[in-house]
């Protein structure tokens, strides 16, 4: 199998096309697509959330020989590449592993991280989308089964396998707004109380958006950035093994951040 061709049935999922419209869009940043060509057939691919050494031995004691990432593997200009400086990527180069990511794109497609978050926490139908695109987009407020705030943090710590929570408030929660990965921001906070949420979840958590967020009179549900996306991660993983057909798939969840 061709390089080109696992771009073609992630494309499929969650196209390209949409990171490029988000960037556009919004003044974002993104660097999808395939990062590192190392012109071999693929033999094998490891799904990784991101590009790291531990991802890149886990790939070549599999013998995969791919690595599809969600965060860019480069995100701006290498100017060198080395052990001491990118070793992942040094790896990658050494032992023939080609790379590809899928970032704003995997984000925001139907099916895609943000929309698998809100799956995860109870919601099955968004009733507003904060950054709309032509297809999907990113950030949902919905309705979920009102539950207390402790119980309802005791579920989202079961489902997306991670002891690292942290919350605030003390409403029971029955309309969520959450936004997978870095998305915590005051324009989020903003929407959020548009839509009469009484629950954010998000990751990244700075202090005074926090503050701003509490002092709003919101639940506040902090998951680590890698919890919040490994999981629909996974599941577009599987997705792409039932377009892929015979092909190796791996996965590969690195426990120490979640």
């Amino acid at each position: 199998m061709k390089l080109n061709d696992i771009y073609k049935a992630a494309d499929k999922l969650a196209p390209f096309s949409l990171s490029a419209e988000y960037v556009a869009k919004l003044g974002y940043y993104d660097n999808s697509g395939i990062i590192l060509d190392c012109g071999r057939d693929i033999t094998g691919i490891l799904f990784s959330l991101d590009l790291s050494k531990r991802s890149a031995m886990a790939a070549k004691q599999a013998g995969a020989n791919c690595i599809f990432t969600h965060h860019p593997a480069i995100w701006e200009g290498v100017k060198r590449i080395s052990l001491e400086e990118n070793a992942a990527l040094a790896l990658c180069v050494r032992e023939g592993i080609s790379v590809i990511s899928a970032h704003l794109n995997l984000d925001a497609a139907e099916g895609g991280i943000d929309e698998c978050l809100m799956n995860g926490l109870g919601g099955e139908t968004p009733l507003a989308i904060h950054e709309k695109l032509t297809d999907g987009g990113y950030g949902r407020v919905y309705d979920v089964h009102e539950t207390p705030l402790e119980r309802f943090a005791a579920q989202v710590a079961e489902e997306f396998c991670t002891s690292r929570l942290t919350v605030y408030g003390e409403r029971a929660v029955s309309r969520v707004a959450s936004f997978c990965g870095g998305g915590f921001t005051s324009a989020a906070i903003e929407f959020a109380r548009e839509q009469n949420a009484d629950t954010i979840v998000s990751s990244d958590g700075k202090h005074h958006l926090i503050l701003e967020a509490v002092e709003s009179g919101l639940n506040l549900v902090l998951l680590t950035h890698y919890a919040a996306e490994n999981y629909g991660f996974i599941k577009f993983a599987r997705r792409m093994k039932s377009e892929l057909g015979r092909i190796p798939v791996y996965t590969f969840t690195d426990k120490r951040f979640l």
